[in-house]
């Protein structure tokens, strides 16, 4: 009886949560898998089932093509420079000035850096948007170009080249993310404990040993979600790519992505199955990639 009560008292507490959860989550991915069976326009009373003939589709869809060949770009620079970045920051922060007295420290003004470099994670992504059209703005008057004319360096269209557009908003998502990851680097090695530096400093060892022996193979599991999380970014990347290049996927497809794709497919075009098409496919890339970022990461876990 007292099992019971006990059962009772936390299926109490996990009802509602996972009332909401089943309501807000796994009901529109049910109805999104549904309406990638059909060929609804979003508005009509009448869905006509269509079986896998979207899915079939996607397969000769140019757009969707360029899409998939655009995230993959995203996906393999954006986590690889992020964590290189972060790391190095986070390792200067924290230990980086070297031994004194009885431990480790960071740089000078450690402290200040981290807010400084947190900074552009309180920024809504519209808001950076809009702050870097003004500095990509391709006149003289926006800040890299305006900066370039002092060298007599004729104005660069970054975001309207198709070779800079895509590597632009690139850098701009480098940017916003790299403060959240030099937090989570910070975090994970002030759990490494100081001794082990200090061992290794005593033998000679300098901070690049420090850095590779002992401070990255103790990182390996914050590094794991790290990635995992800037490869769910990759494949996102909707409200920034809108905000400074737009639906169209110009200039010519260079910045077109799933997300937007899917957007547009589903409010302009109104077909609403073949955007949950894509979706749908979209849902499983993001699964896949995040599946096996986990099997071929997998470890041993240390003991500190």
């Amino acid at each position: 009886m007292q099992r019971l009560r006990k059962y009772g008292f936390v299926a109490g507490f996990l009802a509602v949560p996972l009332v909401l959860y089943s309501v807000f989550v796994i009901s529109p991915y049910v109805q999104a898998f549904q309406l990638s069976l059909t060929s609804w326009n979003g508005y009509s009373s009448i869905v006509r089932y269509v079986g896998l003939d979207n899915f079939g589709r996607l397969l000769d869809d140019e757009v969707f093509w360029r899409a998939l060949r655009n995230h993959g770009i995203l996906l393999l620079v954006l986590p690889l420079v992020t964590i290189v970045i972060a790391l190095f920051l986070a390792f200067l922060l924290n230990l980086g000035g070297g031994a004194r007295g009885a431990g480790m420290r960071g740089i000078w003004g450690s402290n200040f850096y981290r807010v400084v470099f947190f900074f552009p994670q309180v920024l809504a992504v519209a808001v950076v948007g809009v702050l870097f059209q003004a500095v990509y703005r391709p006149d003289e008057d926006g800040v890299i170009n305006g900066l370039l004319g002092r060298f007599g360096i004729e104005p660069v269209g970054w975001l309207t080249e198709p070779g800079l557009a895509l590597w632009s908003i690139l850098a701009v998502m480098v940017w916003q993310a790299v403060g959240f990851y030099v937090v989570l680097f910070s975090a994970g090695m002030a759990a490494i404990p100081k001794d082990y530096f200090e061992a290794a400093a005593l033998d000679g060892a300098n901070r690049v040993r420090l850095f590779f022996s002992i401070t990255l193979p103790l990182l390996r599991d914050t590094l794991q979600v790290g990635w995992i999380y800037l490869g769910v970014a990759a494949f996102d990347g909707f409200a920034l790519i809108q905000v400074l290049a737009g639906d169209k996927g110009e200039p010519d497809g260079a910045t077109t992505i799933l997300p937007i794709t899917i957007y547009k497919t589903a409010f302009s075009y109104q077909k609403v199955g073949y955007a949950s098409a894509m979706g749908v496919a979209l849902f499983f890339l993001t699964v896949t990639f995040a599946v096996l970022t986990l099997r071929t990461t997998r470890r041993e876990r240390v003991e500190l």
